[in-house]
């Protein structure tokens, strides 16, 4: 079974260690929720070291906004994305070493992949308090049903082997014990933390719509984020040419890069669709992002919480999203933003369209989102939540005995 930990609990008033993983510090929100909470909790008495993976080169990484925030990233090559059995046996060795050199009360894992290696390094090196968080998962319209059905096994076995889950919704808590990964008592929610005041404000405008010649009066539609299968950005872009069909003068942005880029450029020329969709690549400044969209949109197939979708509500801005995951959790059943069925572009184009035709009542949505972003998603209160979750479970030995 798992070794017994050889690491002496912290005092009230001593450092905590935290040895923090997660799988690449790719562009995307979990990426920069990481680094938040890393930052945020040097002021509270921690010591963290973050272990991140190498993202693909395409994805762009967040190791710029890691160093501005004054935290130091270990980068380990072996720890792709892909399963590949010799390569995630060396990761899993170098793990248990850097763990057993490190002596971290805590070990933090984020994401499938550093969830997997990371738990099993940390058990064997005998840590005290094991946290593993949930930005979303993979146990469903990631894969096909025999990985499905072996990845939701090994999960449940960690999950067992965890001192406790983070769920970053209640939808995803909800789907996790479904699932069977765990019971619900060792399931905290502990929602996304973002830096979100510098979008409530005036924004810039002309950042997405002068490199791509869209005129200040038409409307431009958005998405933002990784151009990969789960995000199903072959359903944005029908529903683009449906709406166009019924408000010519609409525009559409794309905001991220990935792995399907090619394919949905391709896609885009044969919906004709040149000159109406134009894909901006990664973006940083996201103020000047949400400046310039009148509606946002999320059409993935699964979702934790969707960032995006947070930062725009933050901004003021509608938003249309598929309903799955923790996203109808985010936008209130609809009070926040228009919920719609996931692969329906049908569904999605109506959405959109009724937004541009009547933006009055999708901006009254958006104010409430902004209000519920603000107070629920903020840096400082994931910091908040998560001290006192660490605090809790490193009592615990020490209260059973």
């Amino acid at each position: 079974m798992w070794a017994p930990s050889s690491i002496d609990p912290p005092g009230e008033s001593r450092e905590i260690r935290v040895f923090r993983l997660f799988s690449r510090l790719n562009v995307g929100g979990p990426a920069v929720h990481v680094i938040l909470l890393t930052a945020g909790l040097k002021s509270r008495g921690y010591s963290t070291c973050l272990a991140v993976g190498k993202e693909s080169p395409r994805e762009g990484n967040l190791l710029d906004l890691a160093a501005a925030k004054g935290v130091e990233c270990l980068q380990l090559g072996a720890l792709g994305r892909e399963i590949r059995p010799l390569a995630d046996a060396r990761a899993l060795w170098r793990l248990w070493r850097l763990i057993r050199q490190q002596r971290p009360h805590v070990v933090h894992t984020h994401t499938a992949k550093a969830g997997v290696l990371g738990r099993i390094a940390a058990r064997l090196a005998g840590v005290p308090v094991v946290v593993h968080t949930y930005h979303g998962h993979v146990l469903r319209s990631y894969f096909g049903p025999l990985r499905t059905v072996l990845f939701r096994g090994l999960e449940r076995v960690l999950g067992h082997a965890s001192d406790a889950l983070v769920a970053v919704s209640d939808s995803v808590k909800d789907d996790l014990v479904a699932l069977g990964v765990a019971d619900a008592g060792k399931i905290r929610v502990v929602p996304l933390g973002l830096e979100l005041t510098h979008l409530t404000g005036v924004l810039p405008r002309g950042g997405l719509r002068s490199p791509a010649g869209v005129p200040d009066g038409a409307p431009l539609v958005g998405i933002v984020g990784r151009l990969a299968p789960i995000k199903d950005l072959p359903t944005f872009l029908a529903a683009a040419a449906a709406v166009r069909r019924s408000v010519p003068e609409a525009r559409f942005a794309i905001v991220g890069d990935g792995e399907e880029r090619d394919a949905l450029e391709a896609e885009a020329a044969r919906l004709g669709l040149d000159g109406a969709v134009h894909f901006h690549g990664c973006h940083r400044d996201m103020a000047a992002v949400y400046g310039d969209l009148d509606v946002v949109v999320n059409c993935s197939r699964n979702e934790g919480t969707p960032v995006a979708l947070i930062e725009a509500l933050a901004a003021g801005r509608p938003v249309v999203a598929t309903r799955v995951g923790g996203t109808p959790d985010l936008l209130a059943e609809g009070t926040h933003g228009v919920l719609v069925p996931p692969a329906d572009p049908e569904a999605l184009a109506a959405a959109i369209c009724a937004i541009l035709r009547a933006p009055e009542g999708a901006r009254a949505r958006a104010a409430c989102g902004r209000t519920y972003v603000l107070r629920q998603h903020s840096a400082d209160r994931l910091v908040r939540d998560v001290d006192a979750l660490y605090r809790q479970l490193l009592r615990r030995p020490a209260e059973a005995a």
